[in-house]
């Protein structure tokens, strides 16, 4: 592979062309022939003549290359002449020419002193340019040239196509020729059809048309540029979307990405950074203007229209927006296809053939003219039947008529959240939001329909509140619209997690809100939802108000109360919560409840992992993610999956689980509380391997931000990860500071829920600097705040603290009969990882009070149950122990997972075998319930145990070795 270029990339390799070398080798093998490659500008033509040329097949040709410049005047067999130029005079000295050859002494002034004398003038022209022709064929017979190559022959002059026809179709040895040219550049041209036509019987003939690559090729031919790294699907299908597969855009965009830093790396791969615009590569760019610039006025003209409307548009329309006369227009249309710039879809719309193409010549329309066609564009566009309403949105937008850009972007947002498609109504009031000067009063009629969900990264909201924030200081008369406006601001930074910021605007805004609206109820759901250090009792009181206040709302606004008050009662230990749970349907029944019941699930499933009732959780986590991806909902989606992380981490689910904390951690649209989960769950991976100082720093990071948004509940459990930590550190005054904040909040809110696994932590640090009254007094409110409800982890946790003070007090036989009260229940939720530890805290004591054999044997299980998690620290602490008392533990190899060498692992077969049907990275990964992430992972180590580099190559190899079978074929069993 070749290293990397001046922009930090390298030289891609030649991809999705391996047919064509081969058929070029084939033909050109002990024969004289004549090949014909056509392709458009880009698609490849020169690098595959420089790819056979240098392999072993084409290496063996005495070769002479010839480039035909883009001249307006080429000079007469320029290209001829420059590549025999390139073989030194040195070359002339002995080849015995004849007196023939004294006819090229114009052509070589440089060699005339090497050449034959001048003959007499030949008796016209034609006999004089015959006479070239035959001079310069010898030169070529007496160099042994037995391949000669014409590229770009679009652009050569009348007397290189005559000297190729001349070579075509002479008797007797002589070079097999290989012209390489676009047919854009060649309309109404017949030379090339004379060329095939007039070759001699014998000589073989090739046509080679090359076509874009598609999106696999594509991918695997810009993961070549970036050291051979995945990149993502994301990335390839935005690159093949913009690109259409031409190589050169291709190599020219990850080029100009690189540059712009629009790629980042992320976990052994490359992708890009979400970008709206379109940049059209330099190369790409002039190759595209020089092009139009050789085409007639009226061509130019259409080419324009058509890519400021953009979309494929009826020719008639094209036409209005063109103000060409009709004759100009057709005349200009016909040109434009012929010369591959425009092509007719289904007989009636026209467009550009390439994205960016359109976009070269967009960018290259002065800016009052670019205005003037929008204009133009706009007004022929509402004359349609059905109008295309986000097409006039964006032309009124770009003409700078802001008042039919707004009334247009609602209406298509409206259509799009009708539809479902949440995605394009956000981008069209996100922008109209944001760029547009929009009314107090319309504004808040637009951010009531802004599907938040839809949205992909933090930007985005942080935009919207501004835009909202600056209308609110320009002042609004009306009370009623300023309170729907914070109210609507409110929902931003909810949904950014700035939930003190939330509830301050919601309390200034509730007293004015319209009670005829769903946004009191709303406003109260919110308040309800326990954040902050609001104590538990405020919440329920505006649960219970948002319920009463909801009855009156109509079906959608009732549900979206009714699901938000429920998952708000259950985080704050309610049993209500079970009963209310009923009003969620296992799908939505309207569009615009899609967000409510997916969101719905996500809370109801992180509330049953909270509670301990991980079956339940598993259920709805299930559904929601399903329901997430039929919708679209790509960030509720990921948010869901990093709860799934979590209750894998308690059940005990570990395999894979470091990639996908990893890849969720990374997440460029997580705000800071959604972050500290995969961040939290990555630490305690890193914990149970003995990586103690990474595990805390990446935690302590991921707590301040939570702990800065009010997200207490979160805090809590990432604040025990890090007490832990700091215990197997022996920082006992550490982890002790900690944890003070996290137990004072739960005490002061009376949400004990959150408790379960801080309270165990700080016990066990204020019993390590002998805290013991403080310890006991914390383990009885979190027991009395449990009483009114089952909630089976935070129970398990109160039998784990008494066992801690139990043994504390020396009362080993006690501690020992609580230890396995804990390791019991925690075990049946299943938590085996806590189980395990209780466990171990058993047997130790068991060990103390004098049951040695059976302490000894319940340590050896504990062994076993925490290295198959696998929880190497505490498996080595376990084995320490019980070496100290005489028990023989083997060592354990440290190496890693076994590994299946050249061989694919169960798990890479079975992506393989989802990835040769054709299915996505994405697909695969949901058909798999892994992360998008360890499927890449998995896909890359596949590729290099069967040596392959491109996802086509590992299908062929997979099924030429019977790792796989040929899409569509039925199993054999």
């Amino acid at each position: 592979m070749a290293g990397p270029d001046v922009d930090g990339v390298s030289v891609p390799l030649l991809i999705g062309r391996e047919d064509e070398l081969t058929r070029l080798g084939q033909v050109l093998t002990n024969t004289s022939a004549l090949v014909l490659i056509e392709g458009e500008a880009g698609v490849g033509k020169s690098r595959l003549l420089d790819e056979f040329l240098s392999s072993p097949t084409g290496s063996v040709h005495s070769a002479l290359t010839a480039v035909c410049p883009p001249l307006r005047e080429p000079y007469t067999l320029g290209p001829i002449v420059d590549a025999v130029l390139t073989t030194g005079v040195d070359a002339l000295a002995n080849l015995r020419l004849s007196g023939l050859a004294g006819a090229l002494r114009p052509l070589f002034p440089e060699w005339a002193e090497h050449l034959p004398p001048a003959p007499e003038p030949a008796e016209d022209a034609s006999a004089s340019r015959h006479r070239v022709l035959r001079a310069l064929a010898e030169l070529l017979d007496k160099l042994g040239v037995d391949l000669l190559v014409v590229d770009d022959a679009q652009w050569s002059d009348d007397a290189t196509r005559e000297f190729l026809l001349f070579l075509a179709e002479r008797d007797g040895p002589g070079p097999s020729l290989v012209v390489a040219y676009r047919p854009e550049d060649l309309v109404g041209d017949p030379w090339l059809l004379r060329l095939s036509g007039r070759r001699r019987p014998r000589r073989a003939l090739l046509r080679l048309v090359l076509d874009p690559l598609d999106l696999s090729e594509t991918a695997a031919l810009a993961s070549s540029m970036l050291a051979n790294q995945q990149v993502s699907d994301e990335f390839a299908q935005h690159l093949h979307a913009r690109t259409e597969g031409l190589p050169l855009a291709v190599e020219e965009c990850v080029r100009l990405m690189a540059r712009r830093g629009d790629l980042i790396r992320r976990d052994h791969g490359w992708k890009r950074l979400p970008l709206d615009e379109i940049v059209v590569p330099p190369t790409v760019r002039d190759t595209v203007l020089e092009h139009a610039s050789r085409l007639d006025v009226g061509t130019r003209s259409v080419l324009r229209a058509a890519a400021v409307v953009a979309d494929p548009i009826a020719e008639r329309l094209l036409l209005q927006v063109s103000e060409l006369s009709p004759a100009e227009f057709d005349a200009g249309l016909a040109e434009a296809v012929a010369h591959r710039l425009l092509h007719q879809r289904d007989g009636i719309r026209v467009s550009f053939r390439h994205v960016l193409a359109g976009r070269a010549i967009y960018d290259a329309i002065p800016e009052r003219e670019r205005r003037a066609l929008h204009e133009r564009a706009g007004q022929v566009l509402e004359t349609v039947v059905p109008r295309p309403l986000a097409q006039l949105a964006n032309h009124f937008r770009l003409a700078g008529d802001g008042e039919k850009w707004g009334r247009y972007a609602e209406l298509s947002a409206n259509v799009a959240l009708e539809t479902g498609d949440e995605a394009t109504a956000g981008a069209l009031l996100h922008d109209v939001l944001t760029n547009g000067h929009v009314p107090a009063e319309q504004m808040c009629a637009l951010v009531d329909k802004m599907p938040f969900g839809s949205f992909t990264g933090p930007g985005h909201l942080r935009d919207l509140a501004a835009a909202v924030r600056r209308v609110l200081d320009e002042g609004t008369p009306d009370s009623g619209v300023a309170a729907n406006l914070r109210f609507q601001l409110a929902r931003i930074l909810n949904d950014m997690e700035e939930f003190d910021e939330a509830h301050a605007e919601l309390e200034r805004a509730l007293p004015h809100l319209d009670r005829r609206r769903a946004s009191p109820a709303v406003a109260m759901m919110v308040l309800g939802w326990p954040r902050g250090r609001t104590p538990a009792a405020r919440h329920l009181t505006w649960l219970d108000r948002a319920a009463e206040f909801a009855q009156s709302l109509e079906p959608s606004d009732r549900l979206r109360v009714a699901a938000g008050r429920a998952a708000a009662l259950l985080q704050l230990g309610d049993p209500r919560g079970w009963t209310e749970v009923a009003h969620i349907p296992p799908a939505a029944q309207a569009a615009r409840d899609r967000r409510i019941v997916t969101v719905g699930h996500l809370n109801v499933g992180d509330a049953a992992m909270r509670w301990g009732r991980y079956v339940e959780s598993a259920r709805w986590l299930a559904n929601g993610r399903r329901l997430a991806v039929e919708y679209e909902q790509f960030k509720i989606r990921d948010l869901i999956d990093s709860t799934q992380l979590h209750l894998d981490w308690f059940t005990g689910s570990w395999d894979g689980l470091a990639e996908r904390a990893a890849a969720l951690a990374n997440k460029a649209d997580f705000h800071p509380v959604s972050r500290v989960e995969p961040i939290m769950i990555s630490g305690l991976l890193r914990m149970t391997a003995g990586d103690l100082a990474q595990a805390a720093r990446e935690i302590e990071r991921a707590v301040d931000g939570a702990r800065d948004a009010g997200a207490w509940d979160t805090v809590a459990e990432a604040v025990a990860t890090l007490v832990q930590i700091r215990l197997r550190e022996g920082q006992p005054d550490g982890a002790l500071e900690i944890s003070r904040a996290p137990c004072d909040v739960l005490a002061r809110k009376g949400v004990w829920l959150w408790g379960t696994d801080v309270v165990p932590a700080r016990v066990q640090a204020l019993l390590a600097v002998g805290a013991v009254a403080q310890a006991r007094n914390l383990v009885v409110a979190f027991a009395r705040g449990l009483r009114e409800a089952e909630l089976p982890a935070p129970q398990a946790a109160v039998v784990d603290c008494r066992g801690l003070l139990a043994e504390a007090n020396g009362e080993d036989d006690l501690a020992a009969d609580l230890f396995a009260q804990a390791a019991a229940a925690w075990a049946a939720l299943p938590r085996p990882y806590s189980a395990a530890l209780s466990r171990e805290r058993q047997a130790l004591c068991l060990i103390r009070a004098g049951a040695l054999p059976d302490g000894l044997d319940l340590l050896t299980d504990v062994l076993g149950a925490l290295s198959s998690l696998p929880a190497r620290h505490d498996a080595d602490r376990v084995a320490r122990a019980l070496r100290t008392h005489g028990r023989t533990v083997p060592r354990v190899w440290r190496g890693g997972r076994k590994g299946y060498g050249r061989e694919l692992s169960p798990r890479e077969l079975e992506v393989v075998a989802l990835a040769t049907e054709g299915r996505t990275n994405r697909e695969i990964a949901e058909a798999l319930h892994r992360s998008h992430h360890t499927v890449a992972t998995q896909l890359k180590s596949a590729m290099r145990k069967l040596g392959v580099s491109s996802r086509a190559a590992l299908s062929a190899r997979a099924i030429a070795t019977g790792l796989a079978t040929e899409p569509g074929t039925a199993s054999s069993d």
